[in-house]
């Protein structure tokens, strides 16, 4: 009776971990990328986000715009050789523009070419009607979006019209756009300019730009929320990522100077100077609050 009892309980648990190994595995996309698990959507995304729609004393002066950089491309390489399927995460990026936009202020969507805005779908909370208002209203800004070349040849001159300039996060903000050096130039024109940056979780990958062609990091000395390297490493054990990452962001942060304020990801939102930053997709709430009454005390 005894070893029947036990011949049973080792097959419920081989069954239970042959479950979660299941649960465990990413997705296989048709162009041959990884998109997480049922087991890391499961745990990591929402269908409706904890945004507050909070009526703003809506802003009314010159400085208006805010500049939206995404992201165009899909897959980023791991140190296996896999790619993940990521883009711009669109709780990240629409979160805080709804803030804002309730704020009275409006965006101009931007991506490195011109090529359409990318965006994790597979995250995309699909009963929050807020945001699927918000997506909705700026889908031909998406798949049509400006060049940022063309932004800097024809706006820089009139940094009059802008508040600030938004990087929303995702992992596939880390796909070019840390060795973009017309994102440097915006990031620098923003700063030189008194303009706001704002940024959350892998979106801080953009300000590794300043350090381009040997030049000093423009945020040494800030403090900023970031998404922590350490958890990324972890995020394969429950397939999010198919691998380990080839390059993480908090930690190349720290070690030109920056000060990282949060150790998890969690909904850690900071403000140091004109750099506004947040830790990670739970923070995108706040961080879109504190950008939107930041931006409507100092501009007034």
């Amino acid at each position: 009776m005894i070893k029947k009892t036990f011949i049973g309980l080792a097959s419920i648990i081989t069954l239970a971990f042959a479950v979660i190994y299941f649960l465990s595995r990413p997705t296989l996309e048709d162009d041959g990328s990884y998109s997480p698990s049922s087991l890391a959507l499961k745990l990591g995304t929402v269908s409706v986000t904890d945004f507050e729609d909070i009526k703003y004393e809506k802003y009314q002066g010159n400085r208006s715009k805010i500049l939206v950089i995404f992201t165009e491309h899909k897959n980023l390489e791991m140190e296996n050789g896999k790619m993940f399927s990521t883009g711009n995460h669109p709780v990240e990026a629409l979160v805080p523009m709804l803030h804002l936009q309730n704020a009275g202020f409006d965006f101009e969507i931007v991506t490195p070419t011109g090529k359409p805005v990318v965006f994790e779908m597979w995250a995309f909370p699909s009963e929050d009607k807020n945001v699927k208002a918000i997506y909705h209203a700026y889908k031909t800004n998406f798949e049509q979006p400006k060049k940022l070349t063309d932004f800097i040849t024809d706006s820089f001159d009139n940094d009059s019209s802008y508040a600030a300039v938004f990087v929303p996060g995702g992992h596939g903000a880390m796909i070019g756009i840390p060795e973009d050096k017309n994102v440097s130039k915006v990031l620098n024109w923003a700063h030189q300019s008194d303009l706001f940056t704002i940024t959350l979780c892998h979106g801080p990958g953009a300000l590794l730009s300043t350090t381009l062609d040997n030049e000093k990091f423009l945020y040494d000395g800030y403090k900023m929320a970031v998404f922590p390297d350490a958890i990324d490493e972890m995020t394969p054990l429950i397939g999010y990522l198919p691998g380990q990452m080839k390059n993480g962001v908090s930690e190349r942060l720290k070690s030109l100077g920056a000060t990282i304020v949060n150790t998890e990801s969690d909904n850690t939102v900071c403000v140091d100077r004109k750099l506004i930053t947040g830790a990670s997709p739970s923070a995108s709430n706040e961080l879109g609050k504190i950008a939107a009454n930041t931006l409507l005390k100092e501009l007034k």
